[in-house]
């Protein structure tokens, strides 16, 4: 094999790649990325996969001989990544490739060989029938990602809590993900692009399905190279799903199991309500949240119908305490206290976009709704922290 090509191209297709390499793999293959050069295509293709997460990508290359090799993905990364911008050749001879052939690595700064082993052990990404695809605008993906995965569970004996659920109806996306101690849901709408057809999406393209939160946050590296106003294609069957755009291609298994359902746990009356400015509460967050800490991590939100304020306030008993007030616009009658936990609290905020938010409140210890008032459609529910004294 021999293969001349852009080291920028060669670094960026293989720190793409290289993310669904396993740190701990359980075969030692699965440390390695396949590199397969195909001289009728003058096509190079670089492949990562750890079992349950692939990722495949390929980029144009000048292909002198055609082969197939597997090489340790963070060995291969450090050296390409410090090479200098310009050509790079890659090439073994094929007579030694049973024998773990050593791979050369030719640059303008220097030489380098590293060991490789034969393709043929490398595990095969699961296949799917290529059957009609959902195609998926990569401008809702990444509303859609970006206002739901950080409210994902990380605990994996609640499997089905670990990813996104995404549904579509007719022309809206919707994502939702919840670890139950916090949810939040996005609707985003596709514009139509079929004349013919109102939403320009039929019924047959309906989908729901859960999608693993690690093979989402791999997806939205991926949309940061795509355009807005280009779509993803997605391919699902009984087990596996794939998305492919341009050249690249992530596949994972589904999440099995029913996924909760979300809209039930989602109040729609409410006892008083309070409009903030949005960066103001991040902002007095930050700096009250100076004295929280893991044990406790609690932020105290006391409600001033009178001169429509509200009272930021954090206590840790053997340090101190803080404080901060500011304009608010509140409805509903007389004072309401009410406890948060500050991460939960501020990874939402962070994720709702508009310059003003609403919350909505009933009880001390009821779910509370955060919604913009402006822009993206999405709701963020929390659960309050009981406040003891």
């Amino acid at each position: 094999m021999k293969i001349v090509c852009s080291q920028v191209d060669l670094k960026n297709n293989l720190s793409l790649v290289s993310r669904s390499v396993p740190s701990r793999p359980t075969h030692p293959i699965l440390s390695n990325v396949l590199l397969v050069a195909d001289k009728a295509k003058n096509c190079v293709t670089l492949t990562g996969f750890d079992l349950s997460l692939g990722i495949r990508s390929s980029f144009s290359a000048e292909v002198e001989e055609s082969g197939m090799i597997t090489l340790p993905s963070k060995f291969l990364n450090d050296i390409i990544s410090r090479l200098p911008d310009g050509e790079v050749s890659l090439s073994y001879d094929e007579e030694d490739l049973e024998d773990n052939p050593l791979v050369a690595i030719d640059s303008l700064s220097g030489k380098f060989q590293l060991r490789g082993v034969s393709g043929d052990e490398f595990p095969e990404l699961p296949t799917i029938e290529k059957k009609e695809s959902f195609l998926l605008p990569i401008s809702a993906l990444i509303e859609g990602l970006k206002g739901t995965l950080f409210s994902a569970s990380t605990d994996e004996t609640k499997q089905v809590l670990t990813g996104v659920h995404l549904t579509r109806h007719l022309n809206i996306l919707e994502f939702a993900a919840t670890d139950g101690h916090r949810l939040a849901v996005v609707k985003t709408t596709e514009e139509s692009s079929d004349e013919d057809t109102e939403t320009g999406v039929s019924d047959e393209q309906n989908f729901s399905l859960t999608i693993p939160s690690r093979a989402l946050r791999e997806l939205e590296k991926m949309l940061s190279s795509g355009k807005e106003n280009e779509a993803v294609a997605l391919y699902v069957d009984n087990g596996q799903l794939v998305f492919e755009l341009g050249n690249q291609h992530l596949t994972s298994r589904k999440l099995e199991g029913g996924y909760p359902n979300y809209n039930q746990l989602i109040p729609t009356k409410f006892e008083r309500k309070m409009i903030v400015d949005r960066k103001r509460v991040i902002e007095g967050l930050e700096r009250v949240s100076v004295f929280a800490d893991q044990k406790n991590n609690l932020v105290k939100f006391k409600l001033d119908p009178d001169n429509n304020q509200v009272i930021l306030s954090v206590e840790a008993k053997e340090l101190g305490n803080a404080k901060e007030s500011f304009s608010v616009e509140i409805y509903g009658d007389g004072a309401f206290e009410i406890g948060f936990n500050i991460k939960y609290l501020m990874e939402g905020l962070k994720a709702l976009s508009a310059n003003e938010i609403t919350f909505h409140f009933n009880g001390a210890t009821q779910p509370v709704i955060l919604t913009p008032l402006s822009g993206l459609q999405m709701t963020y529910l929390i659960m309050p922290v009981q406040i003891r004294d």
